[in-house]
């Protein structure tokens, strides 16, 4: 076999790998579910403060170095926080509240803009809470694989935002 052979033949693998990614879903959701003992509009309240997140933070168990920093008002749509710790750098964002719900904008710069959204429904004893995280990962064949290993990596972070925000509220 030549050079050229081979070269045509690798080339033709590498091709037929990233053609192959693109096949892999672009959208990845990772859900939790949990009850807690507080009323929907308490958790919300909770979650829609600057001050009120961060006692939740599911971060800043598994990170004591992170930084935060909080900006815009201390409450709703607009407020958030600068983070810089050992899972990434970036910016959260309240992006909508409604009575039922809340949605934060997550900036990671290059590593993405997922969205956060927490679902609050009255449930006896409490609220029934979905929190969720979407992510478009668009063309990037890296991403696409990372994908597949979201829930994984993505799904203790919710379980522990849930344990706290049940602790908190």
């Amino acid at each position: 076999m030549t050079i050229l052979t081979k070269a045509a033949i690798g080339a033709g693998i590498i091709t037929a790998a990233l053609l192959a990614t693109q096949l892999l879903p672009r959208d990845v959701t990772v859900m939790r579910k949990a009850q807690v003992n507080a009323s929907p509009s308490d958790v919300i309240a909770l979650l829609a403060s600057n001050e009120g997140y961060q006692k939740i933070n599911p971060y800043k168990a598994s990170d004591e170095n992170l930084k935060i920093t909080l900006f815009g008002p201390s409450s709703g749509v607009g407020s958030g926080f600068h983070f810089d710790g050992k899972d990434g750098k970036g910016s959260q964002t309240v992006a909508r509240v409604t009575d039922t719900s809340i949605m934060f904008d997550i900036d990671m710069g290059t590593m993405g803009q997922p969205k956060q959204i927490v679902e609050v429904r009255p449930n006896a004893g409490g609220s029934a809470v979905e929190w969720r995280m979407e992510a478009d990962l668009g063309r990037n064949p890296i991403a696409r694989i990372f994908g597949l290993f979201m829930d994984g990596m993505i799904g203790k972070t919710l379980d522990q935002g849930l344990s706290n925000l049940n602790t908190a509220a």
